[in-house]
């Protein structure tokens, strides 16, 4: 008796699921995204051998190869409560939307008198905008001001996290801010050095110094 033969066939593959799941994913990043904003300032930095990555908590002091100094803080809130409180302190007033603004913005290094106009201006025009500095003078310490309330802010942050955590029966891990100051390589010691003192003025005497990596031999 004869075997009985199967027809060979093709095997095919339906690739429309995987069509459909990348398309998705394209449009879902597409509506997610947010435009990087630039920095302000380029800085060259000295290279090390340490490793150590910066924390995401940070505030960041920048120094730049004039030593003009400029501040970032990394959070949306806290960067926003920030200015309303330097608002106070320094008599002036920003729209709700300038916040809001200012809150997405990165590093600056405009006085508080000419903040507002910065704030206004578009990515391009405060790249090519000369930065003038924060001022940190004994008469006019405005960075350390900066500083100050950053601090204060992200504490009060963590403090509402904690107490909506604990009262949701959730565990909370409390990262507190940590202070960095990344100068160019070429910079005057002496700006760096006011930094500092900007710094341990205000009982902060732990701090990251941002460089770059050495490369190892091969």
């Amino acid at each position: 008796m004869s075997k009985i033969k199967m027809p060979k066939s093709n095997p095919s593959l339906d690739m429309t699921p995987m069509v459909d799941l990348a398309f998705l994913l394209v449009t879902f990043f597409m509506l997610t995204a947010t435009a990087r904003i630039s920095e302000p300032v380029v800085v060259d930095t000295p290279s090390s051998t340490s490793d150590k990555l910066l924390p995401e908590n940070v505030i960041l002091v920048t120094v730049d190869n004039k030593g003009h100094a400029y501040y970032n803080i990394n959070n949306y809130d806290v960067r926003m409560r920030t200015l309303e409180r330097m608002a106070t302190q320094y008599k002036a007033t920003f729209t709700d939307k300038e916040k809001a603004d200012f809150a997405k913005m990165t590093s600056f290094g405009v006085p508080m008198e000419s903040l507002k106009q910065y704030i206004n201006m578009d990515d391009n025009q405060r790249m090519a905008v000369k930065s003038p500095g924060i001022p940190l003078d004994s008469l006019n310490n405005q960075l350390g001001d900066w500083i100050q309330f950053g601090r204060i802010e992200a504490a009060k942050q963590a403090k509402e996290q904690k107490d909506k955590a604990e009262k949701a029966g959730r565990e909370f891990k409390y990262e507190p801010i940590r202070f960095a100051i990344k100068a160019d390589g070429n910079a005057n010691y002496i700006s760096v050095k006011d930094i500092i003192k900007v710094f341990t003025d205000k009982e902060i005497y732990r701090f990251n110094l941002i460089t770059n990596l050495e490369k190892g031999d091969e």
